[in-house]
């Protein structure tokens, strides 16, 4: 069965229920706001981007999901590999890639795929996840330190290159904001972990630099005042010649968006004893993916991370999601302008933070003890990962992967694990 998981919870809907999810859908949003707002900067996009991406597809995600509990949006995952696709395609290259991914993951669901993710080996998804949350951290040094760089190289070994020989430039008010943010944001999830921290550490952090008139890059100065509105909905344009070239980047986008909404789900089945209905969640992330492009947004799925604070915030059925993307237009609506005011090496902290987490740094001793074919599979593909291309990792780790499982003339099972992250 494919049917959306709404479908089913909303036929005993009730009053007790809705605030529950209210609740829940406004905490959740509150968490999804700084951090749409960076992952699109990180990834090369405009800030609104992330926004956008948080409404609709974090909308459509509840609305056809297979999951009782999953929030949608942007997330890191997607970070190095929309950097590549508009360094090399442009922002309109992006949105046709994201479009056609979206028709992959319907696809996808419709021939019952869900199932087929998760027999990618836990080794090559640990691999370009923390490959990834390295090129993420990497990334935010500039914004975290305040180095004064003319153009930051794309490529990582230039970029770590370049920040290094900018290291006289740092700014020392910078790097205190950024540190007091990542502070507060580990204290208050230590703390508080039911409470929205992440808008409340970035938001004081970019207080005192607002209150004080500090020299900080803020996202004003950087980007000037987000749009107080969604963008009208338009068709991508579509050539023969741009679909054949753009065909790679949507499908290594249809596999992230997959495996990670997937992952998502079961960290969620994990923590409320549910059970997930995976081609529909594809099914899901095909519609969110496709609508997200219409309104020019990133791509999208499942946010581990977001699914989890829904839980713990008392969220029940897919309303809290629901509910997380209309409370985020309506901050769109009513306080874009404030938006202005945020402090950069504060959004950089709540990355670093993200980054930090996407590489279970808890687990590297398991993976170290394990066996030597998974502990080679996953270096190989971290390495290929940070020092060559996402769509070179996956490929080669998949492929691999299988040979190796293969090669013992056992049957095929899946290996996957919920992340803790």
């Amino acid at each position: 069965m494919r049917l959306p998981k709404i479908l089913t919870t909303i036929q005993s809907y009730s009053w007790p229920l809705f605030l529950a999810d209210l609740i829940a859908g406004i905490t959740v949003a509150m968490v999804a706001l700084p951090l749409s707002l960076a992952i699109a900067i990180a990834s090369g996009a405009t800030p609104e981007k992330g926004i956008v991406t948080a409404i609709v597809a974090g909308f459509l995600i509840s609305l056809f999901g297979g999951s009782r509990v999953q929030i949608g949006g942007p997330t890191g995952a997607f970070i190095v590999v929309v950097f590549g696709v508009i360094a090399e395609h442009g922002y309109d290259g992006l949105v046709l890639a994201t479009f056609m991914a979206g028709i992959i993951l319907l696809i996808a669901g419709y021939f019952r795929a869900g199932n087929l993710i998760a027999f990618v080996p836990e080794a090559v998804v640990a691999g370009f996840t923390i490959g990834i949350g390295i090129i993420i951290g990497t990334s935010q040094l500039n914004s975290f330190f305040g180095l004064s760089l003319a153009e930051v190289p794309a490529e990582f070994f230039e970029k770590v290159h370049a920040f290094w020989g900018a290291r006289d430039t740092m700014s020392l008010v910078t790097l205190a904001i950024a540190l007091a943010t990542l502070v507060m944001i580990v204290a208050l999830r230590r703390m508080a972990p039911k409470f929205p921290g992440l808008i409340v550490a970035v938001g004081i952090g970019s207080l005192a630099v607002s209150a004080f008139a500090l020299p900080v890059s803020t996202l004003g100065s950087q980007f000037g005042e987000l749009p107080s509105g969604l963008p009208m909905p338009q068709l991508p344009v579509l050539t023969l010649a741009r679909i054949v070239e753009l065909l790679p980047s949507a499908f290594i986008i249809a596999f992230l968006a997959g495996v990670e909404s997937l992952l998502s789900a079961m960290v969620a089945d994990k923590m409320i004893e549910g059970h997930h209905r995976p081609n529909a969640e594809l099914t899901a992330q095909g519609i969110a993916n496709i609508g997200s492009a219409l309104f020019t947004g990133l791509p999208a799925t499942g946010a581990i991370a977001r699914t989890a604070t829904n839980i713990k915030a008392g969220g029940k059925t897919p309303v809290a999601g629901l509910v997380h993307a209309v409370t985020i237009l309506i901050v769109m609506l009513l306080a874009a302008p404030l938006a202005g005011y945020l402090a950069m090496p504060a959004l950089a902290a709540l990355l670093m933070v993200t980054a930090w987490n996407m590489m279970e740094v808890d687990k590297w001793g398991e993976y170290a003890h394990g066996k030597k074919s998974d502990l080679f599979l996953l270096l190989l593909t971290l390495v290929l990962t940070v020092a060559v291309d996402l769509t070179v990792a996956i490929g080669v780790g998949v492929i691999i992967g299988l040979a190796l499982n293969l090669n013992k003339q056992k049957p095929i099972k899946s290996d996957w694990r919920p992340p803790n992250r």
